[in-house]
């Protein structure tokens, strides 16, 4: 398979840093704004993404289409990609690299190969991969290693296995882990600060689990303006796990957690202008009084 152009959707904070590696690889790296915000376009504009307007003329002048975006608008962006790839002669291999259920990733599937288009499985762990910053980019699926050349250094390409649903598991352990480790932890310090308990409780997790303690309160500053998207990923581990025979009502619960610091302040800033100078203790703080 020969890539020269990646149809790209979407440049948000993830999706331009991922697109920015892309092109520093030296791909031709495109978009398409018509409709979307603001926000997708400034990003898109500071890396210099090629804008082709619509979902069909991406679809059409692409090789490979990418969709790194909010879980919860996967499955719809595929449907939507599938309707103008199949109604066109060039068949482009699509990669869904969300953090979906193994079982929505082979939905998306069915859809691409209704539409005539090979899909492939995907799976990013880490942060942006922008500065210094190295993610993990997971490929799993019929040929998955034609897409090894993608990778550089800050773009850490490991391909797993022809088997789809692979990168979409890991992915999804990784998330029930990290960030689901994150809000159960988050919930209970905001409600030992709603019950008046929160220095108490920090003399003894300083005592007895410092490294669990600060490590949240490193990681808490940037997690708000993403909580909205972490509700979805949420309801996919809860499905992921439900699908293994597990009890899916812990990550539900979860979702209920991040949908409402996404109601807050807090979360209603972008990781663009979010207060760089907040720390974990603080958010905490406004969290716990924020009853809205």
């Amino acid at each position: 398979m020969k890539i020269e152009r990646i149809g790209f959707m979407t440049p948000g904070d993830m999706g331009q840093a991922v697109a920015l590696q892309l092109k520093n690889k030296g791909f031709t790296v495109c978009t398409a704004l018509e409709k979307r915000s603001d926000r997708s376009k400034n990003m898109a504009k500071e890396i210099g993404l090629t804008d082709l307007g619509s979902i069909a003329r991406l679809s059409a002048e692409c090789d490979l289409i990418m969709s790194v975006m909010n879980p919860g608008a996967a499955v719809e962006f595929a449907r939507e990609a599938a309707a103008a790839i199949g109604a066109q002669s060039k068949k482009p291999t699509f990669i869904d690299c969300n953090a979906v259920a193994p079982d929505t990733m082979r939905e998306i599937d069915e859809l691409m190969k209704a539409a005539g288009a090979r899909c492939l499985d995907g799976g990013i762990i880490g942060p942006p991969p922008r500065g210094d910053a190295k993610t993990s980019l997971y490929i799993s699926g019929p040929g998955a290693g034609d897409l090894a050349e993608i990778g550089n250094e800050q773009l850490r390409v490991t391909v797993m296995s022809e088997k789809l649903g692979d990168a979409s598991a890991i992915k999804i352990c990784y998330a029930a882990f990290n960030k689901g480790t994150q809000g159960l932890l988050l919930e209970a310090l905001m409600a030992a600060h709603r019950l008046g308990v929160y220095e108490a409780l920090e003399k003894q997790l300083l005592g007895s689990r410092a490294d669990a303690y600060n490590g949240l309160l490193r990681a808490l500053p940037n997690m708000p303006p993403k909580a909205y998207r972490w509700v979805p990923e949420m309801y996919q581990i809860a499905k992921t796990f439900e699908g293994v025979g597990m009890t899916p009502r812990i990550f539900q619960g979860e979702a209920d957690m991040f949908e409402m610091i996404a109601a807050t302040a807090l979360g209603k800033e972008t990781p663009e202008n979010r207060d760089r100078s907040r720390t974990g203790k603080d958010v905490i703080k406004q969290l716990g009084d924020d009853r809205s």
